[in-house]
């Protein structure tokens, strides 16, 4: 009896890796779900997949701007290593990406949606609509993309290998849903898992563009602001807010969808659901109206991991922030696949499993490493930061910034910079070694642009016979 339990064993098929499907939304905070509390969020879905999942409470978008984001993401690098600073420059990967490893363990890989990682040799954008050659696509075969739209409802792509610029019927998330939903049914009986990454452009401006029977829901409905928002910004807030939250309701039924085609495939306890955003927005908090800042409405986002093979499938929190950087160690850690060198982030996989627990205080990197036009204009210089579960703490290029004890202060309207030197002091101890993990040498902003130019020269305009660069302003603000 013994013996044939140990053939059986030994012989018996190998369990398949599990499948991913990687949800990346654009610019939504952290706050704005249902679950989380917040009045003018129509999230019944997300809601649900929250009460099956863990979720990084703290989770955060240390460079809270789309490409240096995406470029994190697919390397496992920060900013300064990859060298994506700003908007609309190419990725030239120095290792392993995020869809190569996936690919080359033997997984089908597939990206819908906004790419951002192309770049615009000219420096206008110009490349935002035009079709990604395949050594661009860094692994991922299966392929209906844009490097950059924001048209949701006249939203271009190209599929695969065809030059020619194709259009998603109707709103473009629920279009671009319906693909991945035909994706997961395809591949459901494959011999290989998939790997699946759907980046959808809302909830990120512009924000009346969602479909007419969701911006019907919030037309003349009262909304509740956030106490950050000072009385003379109220009006344009509930304006942009009104189509923020309208496409936020739209998106929680791209997110039904999708759970539904996870679990009509019969894989679904073998499928890693994750959901994401790649920043959040101000939307008038502190009297401001864009990213890139170091304040919670910007930089705090969701992340929320379902996968039923590894833990039951109810809710589990870590107050652990959790960076773009940390996003391919960790799925690759889920996986079971190994982590190439080349990455700097941290393998979360751990906590998740439940085999590690919360650091007493842990603590993610905040980086600006080259300031952006509408930064500038706000006098804002490039910062480094950071943010642990209680504290925010920044330094600019010209000194100590904002402090806050987000326990005590959740609105962050008292900046203690100036009134606790002993915790000001213990935070810049904590900062400082989050730079030297991430070989950050906080250079003054040009420095870290010049550099980027000049690989950008090297490998993208000498090769094509152009004796000089033309780029000419890399702050764009999408």
């Amino acid at each position: 009896m013994l013996r044939r339990t140990l053939l059986q064993a030994a012989f018996a098929p190998a369990r398949r890796r599990p499948n991913v499907v990687f949800l990346l939304m654009d610019q939504w905070r952290a706050q704005a779900f249902g679950y989380r509390g917040d009045p003018n969020a129509h999230t019944p879905h997300i809601d649900a997949l929250a009460a099956e999942s863990f979720e990084f409470t703290h989770a955060v978008s240390g460079l809270p701007v789309c490409s240096p984001y995406r470029a994190s993401l697919m390397t496992g690098q920060y900013a300064v290593r990859h060298g994506l600073v700003v908007n609309d420059v190419e990725l030239k990967p120095s290792g392993p990406t995020l869809g190569e490893c996936f690919r080359q363990a033997g997984y089908a890989t597939g990206y819908i949606g906004k790419w951002h990682l192309y770049g615009s040799p000219d420096g206008q954008a110009e490349r935002r609509t035009m079709y990604i050659p395949p050594p661009s696509r860094m692994g991922f075969e299966y392929w209906k993309v844009c490097e950059c739209t924001h048209n949701y409802n006249r939203s271009l792509y190209y599929a695969g290998d065809d030059h020619a610029p194709r259009y998603w019927d109707g709103y473009d998330a629920i279009a671009q849903t319906a693909d991945a939903c035909s994706f997961i049914r395809q591949h459901a009986a494959g011999s290989s898992p998939y790997f699946l990454a759907v980046s959808v452009g809302p909830p990120h401006d512009p924000y009346g563009t969602a479909p007419p029977d969701y911006r019907a829901l919030y037309e003349n409905r009262q909304l509740t602001l956030r106490e950050n928002v000072p009385e003379d910004h109220r009006e344009e807030a509930i304006k942009n807010l009104r189509g923020y939250y309208a496409h936020i309701a739209a998106l929680d039924g791209c997110v039904r969808d999708l759970r539904k085609a996870v679990q009509e495939s019969g894989a679904a306890d073998d499928t890693i659901f994750v959901f994401t955003s790649d920043h959040g927005d101000m939307l008038e908090s502190q009297g401001l109206h864009h990213k890139q800042l170091p304040w919670d409405e910007s930089l705090r986002v969701p992340f929320l991991v379902r996968y039923p093979r590894a833990f039951p499938p109810k809710a589990r929190r870590s107050h652990t922030p959790i960076d773009a950087p940390d996003i391919m160690p960790t799925l690759l850690g889920l996986a079971g696949l190994k982590i190439p060198d080349s990455v700097q982030g941290q393998d979360h996989s751990p906590l998740i499993r439940g085999q590690r627990k919360d650091a007493a205080e842990p603590a993610a990197l905040l980086n600006l490493p080259a300031s952006f036009s509408v930064v500038r204009r706000m006098g804002i210089a490039e910062y480094r930061g950071v943010r642990t579960p209680r504290y925010t703490y920044v330094r600019s290029i010209n000194g100590p910034w904002l402090l806050y004890d987000n326990e005590r202060d959740p609105w962050q309207k008292r900046n203690l910079v100036e009134r606790d030197p002993a915790l000001r002091s213990r935070m810049d101890r904590k900062l400082d070694a989050l730079l030297k993990q991430a070989g950050d040498e906080f250079l003054p902003g040009a420095s870290y642009v010049e550099r980027a130019q000049a690989t950008h020269y090297r490998e993208v305009i000498a090769p094509v016979g152009h004796t000089e660069s033309p780029w000419r302003d890399w702050r764009s603000t999408m």
